[in-house]
């Protein structure tokens, strides 16, 4: 199963999924995935377009938003408005999960108001210091 870590209660990162984890991640009420890997990032990842099948007949939404480094301002505005269309909790991974949840924080400060204090708390409780990025 992946290691899911839950930043609120509608949003979540994970490390690199597998097909196998999609059913589990269904179970856990989550209805759209969100791919911040570049396809062959590293030998033997799962494409996106695999994954995306995958999610497909789970029943799941799916978008791919590749991110390599520091998500741009272009990615941050993807992943927000993707998460704020989705219809229920979002699960976005990337290798190690960083690069969705700093683009997930990234949104919620400078797009969404949010208060930066609250939202590198959440990030810390997932398990991400984000302290030198927002």
């Amino acid at each position: 199963m992946a290691d899911i870590r839950v930043v609120t209660p509608t949003f979540a990162v994970a490390p690199q999924i597998e097909a196998h984890d999609i059913a589990a991640i269904t179970e856990h009420g989550y209805r759209l995935i969100i791919n911040n890997r570049p396809d062959g990032e590293t030998p033997g990842q799962p494409s996106a377009a695999d994954v995306s099948a995958v999610a497909a007949q789970a029943g799941l939404a799916y978008n791919h938003i590749p991110v390599v480094g520091r998500p741009t301002p272009t990615q941050v505005a993807a992943m927000r408005n993707v998460i704020l269309e989705a219809d229920g909790p979002v699960l976005a991974y990337c290798r190690s999960g960083t690069r969705s949840i700093t683009a997930w924080a990234l949104g919620e400060v400078e797009l969404g108001g949010a208060d930066r204090d609250a939202v590198l708390e959440a990030a810390l409780n997932a398990g991400y210091d984000l302290s030198s990025v927002l």
